[in-house]
């Protein structure tokens, strides 16, 4: 067992430290999203599985807060509604349950952050197409060279590794530093909390 934790975390090590090529990446991909909000406009993010996960943990982070107070910002899961999900999947098909939602909600200005650790994800690809339609900056977190979502996005990061498990984890260190980013540029530290 502690073998295998210590493979684990040297591979981890590994990847993480690969990151530093993706300066320019997410320094790009925080750009695009302080852009949106800043201007009225909203996050959008998907996956699948995990990745799922890794979406509405991001988008959490604007709605609720990262490191300060702050007033919210309008961020969406595209995961996360079970009856858009199923009834997508259901009255047409399950590889347009983003696209779908990304046609419905998805303005001029905001950005979609999609998810996929294979990079070969369909139901990620017609996401990436829409919001290419509907004029959304588009950012891929992906892995596994990228798949067939290579250049679908206005910014994709590539983590380096055919692990689901280290991408995943690289994912996180990626997004958690977007919110870094980004939170600065959201209003000032002594901004008035809107009253609920």
């Amino acid at each position: 067992m502690s073998s295998l934790l210590s493979r684990n975390i040297e591979e981890a090590k590994r990847v993480l430290t690969s990151l530093q090529a993706f300066d320019r990446q997410v320094t790009a991909a925080a750009d695009h999203l302080a852009r949106s909000l800043r201007n009225g406009r909203k996050l959008m993010a998907c996956g699948n599985g995990g990745s799922a996960a890794d979406a509405a943990h991001l988008t959490t982070e604007f709605v609720c807060r990262f490191n300060r107070d702050r007033r919210p910002y309008p961020a969406v899961c595209l995961a996360v509604h079970g009856g858009d999900l199923t009834a997508i999947g259901n009255d047409y098909t399950f590889q347009d349950v983003f696209a779908r939602q990304v046609c419905a909600f998805g303005q001029e200005g905001d950005t979609l952050m999609a998810f996929s650790t294979s990079g070969d994800s369909e139901n990620i690809v017609r996401a990436l197409n829409a919001a290419k339609n509907v004029q959304a900056k588009t950012v891929a977190f992906l892995g596994r060279g990228g798949g067939r979502c290579i250049g679908l996005a206005d910014v994709d990061i590539i983590v380096p590794s055919n692990s689901t498990a280290r991408v995943q984890e690289a994912h996180k260190v990626l997004l958690h530093t977007i919110c870094e980013l980004v939170e600065p540029q959201l209003g000032v530290a002594n901004e008035p909390l809107p009253s609920i």
